[in-house]
């Protein structure tokens, strides 16, 4: 395996505009500077502590669930062979044991024999071999790669940028102060922890603000209704409630006591002792074969039972209901289509990423 000893995993180049490189670190500052760092730091203290507290210990780990979380990720990352798994971390500067060590992070991190209190630590007073590690687990698990797609966008909407509101500028520069929970006398020292200085501030909270600036451009209630118009399908709200039995036979049973006998999905699951629950979803949130399920129903209808683990599903559907432009779940949707579309086009003419990311993708 190629040597990864001489770049750590924050000096990795992410991607790249206008003749500039951005490093990882660079991308975390940023996702740092947004106030969007603050719950993945809190997560990976939290995980690093939980594994140190299973070394103290000396549990033993599952291997089971070690080896499946691994396969997970090869699978995910297209990675069949163990060469393609070392040339995948080896560029972005990761080694074999840095690998191992996220995914044993990873199993103790919800286990209830190592949980432990976490060392309040903050991002900017950390020690650098804490931050390495925590960069590590935000490749890893794919977290780096929203925050350098996040980053791209707001590079390009920079290098598309034909003035900047001065105004805009202050109220990021405010926001900043606010989510670090920073006195406008202490950014100083605040910016010498993080290794920045003023200029670097001033340069995120103009990038910030033109990104926000072209966001409000984009995204309006005229873009919610062309946008709607050919996603009246994907986005149809359903909601249901589902009886879990045991057996097909069950199922059956289950059916005509609500068809025949008139009773309920809940009496039927009170009286069978059955789980019972409602959900509520869109379309496009299910896989392509429970779409298809779903394609053709109406308000009240009965499905046919489907096997779900050791067991059966009944469902019916209570309504069906067509996409509302003023609904603010579905226009959430619409906004994250529209911003995804227009950014990740205005990205691809400006900014270029050394390694395949979700940035390219897009």
């Amino acid at each position: 395996m190629a040597n990864v000893e001489s770049v750590s995993p924050g000096n990795v180049v992410v991607c790249r505009c206008q003749d500039r490189e951005y490093t990882a670190r660079e991308t975390m500052d940023a996702a740092f500077f947004r106030g969007e760092l603050a719950t993945h730091w809190v997560a990976f203290l939290e995980r690093a502590a939980a594994s140190d507290h299973a070394a103290e210990l000396d549990l033993e780990l599952d291997e089971a669930a070690f080896d499946a979380a691994v396969e997970a990720f090869r699978y995910k990352h297209d990675l069949i062979t163990a060469d393609e798994t070392e040339q995948w971390l080896s560029a972005r500067s990761l080694s074999l044991d840095d690998f191992s060590e996220y995914f044993d992070r990873l199993c103790w991190e919800n286990s209830k024999e190592a949980a432990a209190p976490a060392e309040k630590i903050d991002y900017f007073s950390a020690a650098a071999e804490l931050r390495d590690t925590f960069t590590i687990d935000l490749i890893l698990s794919d977290q780096l790669e929203q925050m350098t797609a996040d980053l791209s966008w707001r590079l390009a909407a920079m290098c598309a940028a034909e003035a900047i509101d001065s105004e805009s500028v202050t109220v990021q520069k405010q926001n900043f102060l606010q989510q670090t929970g920073t006195a406008p006398t202490d950014l100083a020292s605040v910016l010498e922890q993080l290794g920045r200085d003023q200029d670097w501030f001033n340069q995120l909270a103009t990038i910030e603000a033109e990104y926000h600036q072209r966001r409000h451009d984009v995204v309006n209630p005229q873009t919610y209704s062309r946008e709607l118009n050919s996603l009246r399908l994907p986005l149809t709200r359903f909601e249901t409630e589902v009886v879990q039995v045991e057996s097909r036979d069950a199922a059956k049973e289950a059916l005509f006591c609500v068809r025949e006998d008139g009773m309920s999905m809940e009496e039927v699951a009170n009286e069978g002792r059955y789980p019972y629950r409602r959900f509520d979803f869109l379309l496009e949130d299910l896989d392509p074969e429970g779409q298809q399920r779903f394609l053709s129903v109406s308000n009240g209808q009965l499905m046919e039972p489907v096997s779900k683990g050791d067991g059966f599903e009944v469902c019916r559907v209570i309504t069906r209901a067509e996409p509302q432009a003023d609904d603010p779940a579905i226009q959430a949707r619409l906004e994250h289509r529209t911003l995804t579309r227009h950014f990740a086009e205005l990205a691809r003419k400006h900014v270029s990423f050394p390694f395949i990311s979700k940035a390219e993708r897009a």
